[in-house]
């Protein structure tokens, strides 16, 4: 995936930026949140991590954490009323959301290393969530509707 519209590579130290405990708390509240516009956040601690967040439409959350080394996390949002989350915590996971349609989430959680993850949603009224902890998995969910 090749979305550069956001991009934030290494971005470390700062009062700005919460502690690694605080980190697996980022604000998202999916169930019957009501977004105006188009919203992005990415927040990075560590070294060598990339994320790219792109969106395209109304009502849009996105919202990326990154706390380790060596992450890859990509969101890709085309519609209305869509909402996604990408929490990562240790070295070397993998993860990606790419939906389109209306009033869809999705999240993922890893906590480890060297997981993979990805959802893809095209459609009306879905919903995934993947969490792993542990190291070496790998999980891909696919809904079109």
């Amino acid at each position: 995936m090749s979305c550069l519209a956001a991009q934030a590579d290494e971005f470390t130290g700062g009062d700005e930026l919460a502690g690694a405990s605080e980190l697996g708390d980022a604000p998202i509240n999916f169930p019957g949140s009501s977004i105006i516009g188009q919203h992005a956040t990415i927040l990075q601690q560590g070294s060598a991590n990339v994320a790219n967040l792109t969106q395209n439409g109304s009502s849009l959350l996105g919202n990326i954490v990154q706390s380790g080394s060596a992450q890859e996390a990509y969101i890709l949002q085309q519609g209305s009323n869509l909402m996604a989350s990408i929490n990562q915590q240790g070295y070397g996971n993998q993860a990606e959301i790419s939906q389109s349609g209306s009033d869809n989430q999705a999240a993922i959680t890893q906590n480890g290393a060297n997981n993979s993850a990805s959802i893809t949603q095209t459609g009306t009224g879905l919903q995934s969530s993947i969490s792993q902890s542990g190291n070496g998995q790998s999980v891909e969910v696919r809904q079109l509707h």
